[in-house]
């Protein structure tokens, strides 16, 4: 090999090395870049998760709420009408639940409460920082997310209950003493009318209700009967909203 070539070759490879030196630089960089929007998704995604846990919290605090109230009121004889419609229950409780899940979740959020049919709003951002990383500013971003969940009536009233007929008294029955024609009495005037007064019937209590639920079970609730009533997933659900 000549000199003249030895030193032609020397001066490629020299020439080359800054091109290896860029080329590398660029992969590293991009590497960094994907790692950056690997973080901002991790974060995005944990703000999710918070955002849909908290939602989900309210409505089933609030699904719990109302069907207690329900049965109370079905119990005492209250309107309870209103109250399997899904409505009738302040939803401050639930959103103070949809709170203690968020901050579970490392996430702070604001819940409201809309109208008919009820659910509730959450936004929820989380309290981590995506993170120092190539891209500039993301060390001070939060992630964002929201989220809203739905309680739905599952039954509705249904047939109501037969009237219990009332006894009717046979004839003669409850006749005391001295309550004949008025000849076998004498001169009595101070007996008055004979016998004792009729015992008063005690005042009637709450009617049962019927409930018709989306699954098909029928539930009879007894005012008198605590025993076999439905629990809050029988009457209400909750679901996250699209």
């Amino acid at each position: 090999m000549t000199r003249a070539a030895s030193r032609r070759r020397t001066g490629d490879a020299g020439q080359a090395f800054p091109l290896y030196i860029v080329a590398v630089a660029g992969l590293l960089l991009l590497a960094f870049a994907f790692f950056a929007v690997g973080q901002a998704a991790a974060t995005r995604n944990s703000a999710q998760t918070a955002a849909d846990a908290a939602a989900l919290a309210a409505g089933q605090k609030y699904r719990d709420r109302l069907s207690t109230e329900l049965l109370d009121a079905i119990r005492t004889g209250a309107p309870w009408k209103d109250l399997l419609d899904g409505r009738g229950v302040p939803g401050a409780e639930a959103c103070a639940n949809a709170e203690w899940f968020a901050g579970r979740n490392d996430a702070d959020v604001t819940c409201t409460a809309d109208s008919y049919p009820t659910s509730f709003a959450v936004e929820a951002d989380t309290r981590k920082t995506v993170g120092r990383s190539v891209i500039p500013g993301t060390e001070n971003t939060h992630a964002s997310a929201r989220a809203r969940a739905v309680v739905e009536p599952r039954c509705t009233p249904g047939p109501e209950p037969e009237p219990t007929p009332t006894p009717t008294p046979a004839p003669g029955e409850g006749d005391g003493p001295g309550q004949g024609d008025g000849d076998d009495q004498g001169d009595g005037g101070d007996q008055g009318d004979g016998g004792d007064p009729p015992a008063n019937d005690p005042p009637a209590g709450p009617p049962t209700v019927n409930l018709t639920c989306e699954d098909g079970k029928e539930w009879t609730v007894d005012p008198a009967d605590p025993r076999d009533l439905p629990e809050a997933a029988d009457l209400f659900s909750v679901r996250l909203a699209e």
